[in-house]
């Protein structure tokens, strides 16, 4: 047996009723913001959940719980965002909002239930950064496929509950070159050929999906087809073209750090 993923956040005994909370509150949400005209889109193991009806079992069985909501929005939006959350019942942490609104970030908390809400505006910005601008529009009522994915693959130190969420994702959807339920693999490639640090910790995350698969309790159905369409990503992603600043960045290689230390 392979060792576990470092970080256990987010695996646990799972408990239905509170699961189907944070699953119902979600929608909630962004069902309010299209009636209120704000922009928002579900993301996180959420957002996993509710665009995989087929195979959201996984999460379940591989003992993937959710911890918050998480939530894409355009920073344009963040005064009637805030007064969205409001007018819902939950209270800005004024402190965090204050210094991390231009970092395009804001926090809620619903007093009541103790469900904590994280929004992020115009990208996800951690190991590297996913931008979304004129995206989120493209699906509903999560982020588009390509950047769900990419939010999982970002991250250097990938641990058991992010690849449970890609597992997930790569078994209910075939790559595509368009957004049309399918993970648009051109989106992919394209993020991942502007910026060499992005493909290098994209590619690595993708191996690690791959070697991780055989150790999982889950159908060989189900992981042959995940292999394959880790495969068939990798190589739209490596064969995709690349600019002189992407070489030369290549060249350089692990030498040099490639991507931003999340504290």
């Amino acid at each position: 047996m392979a060792p576990r993923p470092e970080g256990e956040f987010g695996i646990g005994r799972v408990d239905a009723a509170l699961a189907k909370r944070f699953e119902d509150e979600a929608l909630r949400i962004v069902a309010a913001g299209k009636q209120n005209g704000v922009v928002l889109r579900i993301l996180g193991a959420l957002a996993f959940h509710h665009h995989c009806p087929e195979f959201a079992w996984i999460q379940a069985k591989l003992n993937r719980v959710y911890t918050d909501l998480d939530f894409a929005a355009y920073g344009k939006q963040s005064k009637a965002l805030g007064d969205l959350f409001l007018a819902m019942g939950y209270v800005a942490d004024v402190e965090v909002n204050s210094f991390q609104a231009e970092a395009g970030r804001l926090i809620f908390n619903d007093p009541q239930t103790s469900l904590h809400v994280d929004v992020f505006m115009d990208r996800l910005d951690f190991c590297h950064t996913i931008p979304w601008k004129d995206r989120l529009e493209v699906d509903y009522p999560t982020i588009p496929l390509a950047e769900l994915l990419l939010e999982k693959m970002q991250i250097v130190q990938i641990n058991e509950k992010d690849i449970i969420d890609t597992i997930m994702l790569l078994r209910e959807h075939a790559l595509g070159s368009g957004d049309d339920d399918v993970v648009n693999s051109s989106r992919v490639a394209q993020l991942c050929a502007g910026e060499w640090g992005l493909w290098r910790t994209t590619t690595m995350n993708l191996d690690k999906v791959r070697d991780y698969l055989p150790h999982l309790d889950l159908a060989a159905e189900d992981r042959e087809v995940v292999a394959g369409r880790v495969a068939e990503l990798r190589a739209i992603v490596d064969d995709y073209p690349k600019s002189m600043r992407w070489r030369l960045r290549a060249k350089v290689g692990d030498k040099v750090k490639w991507y931003n230390e999340i504290d």
